[in-house]
């Protein structure tokens, strides 16, 4: 993934496009970073104006966005008008040629009308999932999640959910660790658990359980290798098991055995990129046991085995 290109329209969302901006578009090869030839692009080179009252200026055509290995879609403000023609088509051949195109909250209708998402799982901002699933019924919009990957295609929900998606996909790309030390310039979470419902009509949690399961999380995953079921978690938050499970919930978005295994999964990826223990080492540090329940997990969610992911991105 070298050549990465932001596409916009008759107007463009200035937050959602400074999302991709910020992580494809900044020199930090002085961190070691990757560095990406980015661009904004559009049908037309020119001034376009952004929904918060000042202009970009475009410098690229559509012909940089067919040549791209990456394109992000940020926030698509005109949903009820009609995408143009050589921008579905720029987007077509671009994921025929073997890029990959990766859509902020509202984004994902430009990739839809391209015809890019048919068949496909697809996330899009929460106020606007019932609409993208009326009008393009083959999607299978889900509603739940903070990005969904599917084939070449990546989409994500609202705004700050674009960064989720970028840092997942620089995760898939250049590995845990290079995903984490992005975040840490960035000043934020590698990775977030949870998905939009933990964001839509919450009410407002309790303050003391709040504290409580924010001491809880941060003894979680400094004991990831010792047992961490609901009963041992709900007695240490002095809570019943029913009770602690539905405020953890309320709190990440996820369940408890979902948190730990994503955090073990993590801690297993940073020990397999950061150190030459063997696999057998690695499960048990991070928590997995044996090294074929390892295997399992690290399969099944990051599609590659252990021994793969390794050979990939150990440093």
């Amino acid at each position: 993934m070298r050549s990465v290109v932001a596409l916009v329209g008759e107007r463009v969302a200035a937050f959602e496009l400074g999302i991709v901006c910020q992580v494809f578009g900044l020199d930090r090869s002085d961190d070691n970073l990757p560095v990406y030839d980015f661009a904004v692009c559009g049908s037309r080179p020119g001034e376009v104006p952004t929904t918060s009252g000042f202009t970009v200026r475009v410098t690229d055509g559509l012909d940089r966005l067919v040549a791209a290995d990456l394109v992000t879609v940020p926030a698509w403000p005109t949903l009820d008008a009609p995408v143009e023609p050589a921008v579905l088509e720029a987007l077509r051949a671009a994921v025929d040629r073997g890029a990959r195109v990766l859509s902020v909250c509202s984004g994902a209708f430009a990739l839809a009308a391209a015809g890019l998402l048919d068949g496909r799982r697809a996330a899009t901002h929460w106020q606007f999932a019932d609409r993208l699933a009326r009008r393009y019924p083959s999607i299978e919009v889900d509603r739940d999640v903070l990005y969904v990957t599917d084939g070449p295609t990546l989409t994500s929900a609202g705004a700050a959910a674009g960064l989720d998606a970028c840092l997942h996909l620089v995760r898939e790309t250049h590995g845990a660790r290079t995903a984490n030390e992005l975040a840490r310039r960035m000043v934020m979470p590698a990775h977030r658990d949870g998905g939009q419902a933990q964001f839509v009509d919450l009410p407002v949690p309790e303050a003391e359980s709040d504290y409580v399961l924010a001491d809880l999380l941060d003894w979680m995953a400094a004991h990831l290798a010792e047992p961490l079921s609901v009963p041992v978690l709900a007695t240490r938050a002095v809570m019943s098991e029913r009770t602690f499970a539905r405020r953890f919930r309320a709190a990440t978005g996820t369940t408890p055995h979902r948190w730990v295994l994503d955090q073990r999964l993590r801690r297993a990826e940073e020990l397999l990129e950061g150190t030459n223990l063997s696999v057998d080492q690695v499960a048990d540090r991070a928590g997995f046991g044996a090294p074929d329940t390892l295997r399992h997990h690290f399969t099944t969610r990051r599609g590659v085995s252990p021994a793969v992911y390794r050979r990939t991105f150990q440093n």
